[in-house]
């Protein structure tokens, strides 16, 4: 009897694999429908990447049964199948952190390991025919780049959709992205929405690991839950609500981004409409207008980029004790620039910054450091982390020196390091919970946790936040806005920049629109909404 044709494209049963004694799928399944768009969720660590991977064919499982469908739609098993084999069969993955080689073009990134010879004894590269047949790939899928240009040179949103007619340029049927809008400002969201939707059109698969609730919501037919490497529920989107899902998520009720700002925008309402008192509000309280003397002041910031010499164009803000200012904006605008200038990772061409009154302007990232300056970087990987030293070594970086043993730089007080990570890990919930282990071992969101430790569990007084919650699940968002929140409440002073305009809204007491390296517009939490920020993000308002 011939095998029949099955409505599902992919087929996973009871997938086990460990690393050492780390658990990561313990006996996870997942089975995905052909033509539809299937969101796989979870806290940071549930599994869900190592899944994919081995779906993709980068790790073998430990046992389960594998089953993909063919060309012809039936179902066969591809158990412990390698990359090689994986994407022959049209299964291709988009990782979070990209795999694209800089100095090349695209059009070589996208043929590297499937490269186009000439015809000929010489078989040299037919540089001009793969430009062709990537300039028609990405027409076809509205994933506009130039062939020609190095990668180098691509926005983060560019070298996005490079990745994926990489995976498409190999004739992916099926399509894993995970964490794809981790980078992305939101026009570039909505472009990426639209190219799957074209996709799920033409019968094809995507799957889409997101924490982001919100798109779950928006883009996805069915979301698969996973918690501790397992399965946990299958869900139709249009039967379940976002609540639900993080529930199921966590195992318990969390309170997601769009309610703490719910609730912000209830309590300052509320504060309005009381009755007026003779006492004075507290400083950097809801609805307050009067702060004390500003912790952090920026006067006339200049700063220049790679491609600008005025990436910052005089800006200038300050920060009182018990606030968060919130910068809101599509990422390139000049945000990057100055969160690095303000930490020291950043040549300032004119203007100064102040740090209660200390001119910091030219000090050191130690210095900065030393007079209370915690920095939580947008790109943990590069500014925040090295992956490859243990949890307990990165939770001291930058902060060496008050680890060192009888005054000596150089030799430092193991126990002591021991200790700080012993305390950190517990309170900052960071797994596993292994100090030893090196930090590339977690998931990105767990790095991230590192992070937040090591600039949030230090004697700071103000606190660069970029991109704090990029990546990272619900769980462990409402856990850093909590922190955030606490750190206000105790009279620390924040500057809050993030892509996720909900977060902006939900955490920030004034808001401050970047647009073209300038603060166009800088309003209090009651004046702000996505409508009345919007204009001034995309530059409309400021044409005008």
């Amino acid at each position: 009897m011939m095998p029949h044709a099955s409505t599902s494209a992919i087929r996973l049963t009871d997938i086990h694999k460990s690393f050492g004694a780390v658990l990561a799928n313990r006996g996870a399944s997942l089975e995905v429908a052909r033509g539809e768009i299937h969101a796989l969720v979870g806290e940071n660590g549930a599994g869900k990447s190592t899944l994919m991977r081995v779906l993709s064919g980068m790790y073998a499982p430990d046992s389960g049964r594998m089953e993909v469908a063919d060309a012809g739609g039936v179902l066969r098993d591809v158990t412990g199948w390698s990359t090689a084999a994986a994407i022959e069969s049209g299964v291709g993955m988009v990782h979070q952190h990209f795999m694209l080689v800089p100095t090349l073009t695209v059009a070589e990134n996208l043929m590297l390991g499937a490269e186009l010879t000439s015809e000929g004894p010489l078989r040299v590269l037919d540089r001009a025919r793969a430009a062709e047949q990537v300039e028609a790939l990405s027409t076809r899928t509205g994933l506009r780049v130039n062939p020609a240009r190095r990668v180098a040179e691509l926005s983060v949103g560019e070298a996005q959709r490079v990745e994926i007619l990489k995976a498409l340029y190999r004739g992916a049927r099926t399509l894993i992205l995970d964490e794809p809008t981790a980078v992305l400002s939101p026009p570039e969201v909505d472009e990426l929405w639209e190219v799957l939707r074209q996709m799920r059109s033409r019968g094809e698969t995507i799957v889409l690991i997101t924490h982001k609730l919100d798109e779950v919501m928006s883009i996805s037919d069915t979301v698969t839950v996973m918690r501790h490497g397992r399965t946990i529920s299958r869900l139709r989107t249009g039967e379940t609500t976002p609540q639900q899902i993080a529930r199921e998520m966590v195992g318990r009720d969390v309170q997601l981004a769009s309610e703490m700002r719910r609730d912000a925008v209830l309590a300052e309402e509320a504060w309005v409409a009381a009755p007026a008192s003779d006492a004075p509000a507290a400083a950097g309280s809801l609805g307050s207008t009067t702060f004390p003397l500003p912790a952090l002041e920026i006067k006339g910031l200049v700063v220049a980029s790679a491609g600008r010499s005025d990436a910052v164009r005089d800006v200038s803000f300050s920060i009182s004790p018990g606030e968060i200012l919130g910068i809101a904006g599509v990422e390139g605008n000049g945000q990057t620039e100055l969160v690095e200038a303000i930490a020291g990772l950043r040549r300032v061409r004119s203007g100064s910054i102040l740090l209660d009154h200390l001119d910091i302007t030219g000090a050191s990232v130690r210095a900065r450091g030393d007079a209370g300056l915690s920095h939580i970087p947008e790109d943990r990987h590069s500014r925040g982390l090295v992956l490859d030293y243990s949890i307990a070594d990165n939770l001291i970086l930058g902060q060496q020196h008050h680890f060192a043993r009888g005054g000596f730089v150089n030799t430092l007080d193991i126990d002591r390091i021991a200790s700080n990570a012993r305390r950190q890990i517990a309170a900052f919930d960071i797994r596993p919970p292994n100090a030893t282990v090196p930090a590339r071992s977690l998931s990105g969101g767990n790095q991230q946790k590192i992070v937040i430790a090591r600039e949030m569990g230090r004697d700071f007084r103000v606190l660069l936040a970029a991109q704090p919650t990029r990546g990272v699940d619900v769980g462990a968002i409402e856990f850093i806005h909590g922190q955030l929140r606490a750190a206000r409440a105790s009279g620390k002073a924040i500057l809050l920049v993030s892509a996720d305009l909900s977060e902006v809204l939900a955490l920030s007491d004034r808001i401050a629109v970047m647009y073209g390296g300038r603060f166009v517009v800088v309003l209090p939490r009651a004046g702000a909404g996505e409508e009345v920020l919007g204009p001034y993000m995309t530059g409309a308002e400021h044409a005008a």
